[in-house]
Parts: structure tokens; sequence; C-alpha cells
């Protein structure tokens, strides 16, 4: 009895030629019916099935190049080098810099995710709150969750520049509350604060801030960049030990007599 070879060589053709193809596809390249024997052969290869259209779409992890969430689009169809969606999804929330809404999500994805974030959800692989009316879904690490958390506030909050101010509002009186404000704070805090106010301004933001609050406009710089590269560790305490008010020690008051 001769054995049939089904040799590898016409799947990698198929695959260079067009780096995805349907199961249909594939069977007529490797001339079989049999889906077992496809399976077999893709296995081999190292395959990937899609995430997107029902999974019908196989490629190869050779001919992919991942973005840095572990996912990328083949002539419109959704690769991923995590085994299911749902850990596509959630890679992608951890890695965030605000967290997602599901409608972002499906932006990014081109696929509903509202079933996976969901069990996402229930699971406590996602953490979701509501804000301004819309859920947004965010890192379950209480840390990570903080710091997207305010990237999202700060970014859907209204954001203005200096030099849009409007005449009721003086622009001395901007400038003198920011070095109020600037005052108050730690040398860590300063150079980070000057950082966003830098970045609010945009371009020239670095040496107007500079001179503004009187610091080398390489603080500035370094506090920009700190925020861009979200390198900033979120310090919870407010007070260090033994900060806060000090204990007042009430004085008696001695009355003296003339003899």
């Amino acid at each position: 009895m001769n054995t049939i070879s089904y040799p590898l060589e016409r799947l990698l053709t198929l695959f260079k030629q067009q780096k995805t193809a349907t199961m249909s596809e594939l069977k007529v390249a490797l001339q079989t019916n049999v889906t077992m024997t496809i399976f077999r052969k893709l296995k081999q290869l190292d395959y990937l099935s899609s995430c997107s259209h029902s999974g019908k779409y196989y490629s190869l992890k050779r001919l992919i190049k991942f973005n840095d969430n572990g996912y990328c689009f083949v002539n419109s169809i959704l690769f991923s080098i995590h085994p299911t969606l749902k850990k596509t999804i959630k890679i992608l929330i951890q890695n965030s810099h605000q967290g997602y809404t599901a409608l972002e999500i499906e932006k990014k994805l081109t696929i509903k995710p509202n079933e996976s974030v969901m069990q996402l959800v229930n699971e406590n692989g996602i953490t979701r709150k509501k804000i301004r009316g819309s859920y947004v879904y965010f890192s379950i690490d209480s840390n990570e969750m903080r710091r997207q958390e305010l990237f999202r506030k700060n970014n859907t909050a209204d954001t203005f520049k200096l030099d849009d101010m409007h005449p009721d509002v003086l622009m001395n009186e901007i400038k003198a509350s920011i070095v109020i404000f600037f005052s108050l704070l730690n040398e860590k805090q300063r150079r980070l604060y000057a950082g966003l106010e830098s970045l609010k301004i945009g371009r020239g933001g670095d040496r107007f801030i500079s001179g503004l609050l009187g610091l080398n406009i390489n603080t500035v710089n370094k506090g920009r960049n700190e925020l861009l590269r979200d390198t900033v560790s979120i310090d919870t305490t407010i007070r260090k030990p033994g900060g806060g008010r000090k204990i007042i020690t009430k004085k008696k008051s001695l009355n003296h007599r003339k003899d």
C-alpha cells in the first residue's frame, strides 16, 4: 500500500504568497479533504488562527511582526501572539496609559470586545470604573490603575494653553498662581509639575516654564519626559514619617505677685 505524501512546502508557498489562508485554501494547496491532516501540518509550521473573522483564517508566526501588545493585522485580519482574544484584550488594557472603553478597544482591534471584557471583570483580570458616563477598563494592579485613571481624567478634562486665555482671566494672575503652587511642592513634584505645564503649552513650553519658574530648562525637559515615558512611581503616601502638625504643649501662665 502506497503512503500519500503531503509536502509542507506547498503550505509554505501559499503562506509566503498571501500570508493568510482559509481551511479550504489550505486543502486545495495540500490536495486533501481531511481537516486533521491540515492541522497536523500546520502544527509543524507553528501556526496561528485569527482572533477576528470567527477564527477562520490561518497564518504563520514567522511571517507576522507583532506590536508591543502582541497583536498585528495581516490583510485586515487580527492575529495575536496570545492564546485568546480575551488574553489579548487584557494585555492591551494592562499596557495602556489611560485604560480603554469598549468602543476604544473595538476601534483598535476592529472587533466587539464586550463579552471578553465582562468575563475579565468577573474573573478579576481587569477593573472597571465609570468616568463621565462611560465605563473605562483599567489594569487590576492598584498602582497602575491609579496611574491610568489619572491620565484618563487629565486627558478628558478641559485643558488650555496660556496664550488662549479669555480676556476676563488675567495672564499675570495665572502666572502668579502657577508660581505660588510650584513653591509648595518638593523637588520631585516641582520637576514633574513643570513638565506637565510645559506639555500643556506645547512647542516652546520648556523654555517658557523654565523662565517663569526659574528652573534649568533641562529640569523641565526631564520632568516632561518622565511623564511622557510613564516612568513616574506613584506614592500614595502624603506625609513623610513624623510629618503633620507639630504637637502644641499648653504652657501654664504664672501669676507673679509683688510683695
